[in-house]
């Protein structure tokens, strides 16, 4: 598939997805989240893609909304902005749908929905140059369709601070809240997204994509009938080739060959 506005690869099972409008700082232009999502099925439905990588080009993570585009939606109609409102939600349907880890490697600035980007990847690594935060009241908005997401990073009420304070932290304040998981230096920074994405590629597909499934869809179960959801999908993983293959490959000192069944 052809892109415009962003990058697709694939190496040692690893899709890395960059981000590709460096000249405006990888704003989540209408056209930039429709291939971003393309691109994040097309990665989960390969076979041979076991880890995503979500990064930016040039100094910028994403600087978040187009404020060309939200200037725009004042001479649109009702219908049309909902419509427009349901399609771009769906990026940030996937991280909760998806069966391959996303690992977001923050490469710079990462605002507003670029934040929210960043919390929906299911590991977040960012470069001790990077600043994240929820800056829409600056502009008279509200971080609609992000909130979901930087809340479960965050929790309820630090996401309510950051969204009235709309400041910017630096990447170890955004590690000390929840937002990212790890501080790199910048220079280290891929490598270090790729050797995660490697170690997560290593293990049993089936297994990684069970263990998203198991998370979010018990995020917010009742609690005891989370206890018979997990054991129904406990189930899977006793009958697959690939707990097979996993014993057999631990008693005899090996490395395992998955094939993700």
């Amino acid at each position: 598939m052809l892109y415009e506005t962003i990058l697709y690869e694939v190496n040692e099972h690893v899709a890395t997805i960059t981000l590709h409008l460096p000249g405006s700082r990888n704003p989540l232009t209408e056209q930039l989240v429709q291939e971003l999502i393309q691109a994040i099925k097309a990665a989960d439905e390969d076979d041979e893609v076991r880890a995503i990588i979500v990064t930016g080009a040039g100094k910028a993570f994403s600087a978040g909304g187009n404020l060309e585009e939200f200037q725009q939606n004042f001479d649109k109609g009702l219908p049309q902005l909902y419509a427009e409102g349901r399609s771009s939600t769906e990026l940030f349907k996937l991280g909760a749908t998806i069966q391959t880890p996303m690992i977001a490697a923050v490469n710079g600035a990462a605002l507003g929905g670029g934040t929210g980007l960043v919390a929906m990847c299911h590991i977040a690594i960012a470069a001790n140059t990077a600043k994240l935060g929820l800056t829409e009241l600056r502009l008279g908005i509200v971080p609609y369709v992000i909130l979901p997401w930087v809340r479960k990073a965050v929790g309820n009420r630090k996401v309510l601070e950051l969204m009235l304070k709309a400041e910017i932290l630096s990447a170890q304040e955004a590690k000390d809240v929840g937002l990212v998981h790890e501080v790199v230096e910048a220079d280290r920074l891929q490598e270090r997204a790729m050797e995660t994405a490697r170690t997560i590629a290593s293990y049993s597909p089936l297994a990684v994509g069970l263990a998203l499934d198991a998370h979010f869809a018990t995020d917010e179960m009742e609690f005891m009938r989370s206890f018979d959801y997990l054991t129904n999908l406990r189930l899977v993983s006793f009958k697959s080739e690939d707990l097979k293959e996993g014993a057999a490959a631990f008693m005899e000192k090996r490395s395992p060959e998955w094939k993700g069944k």
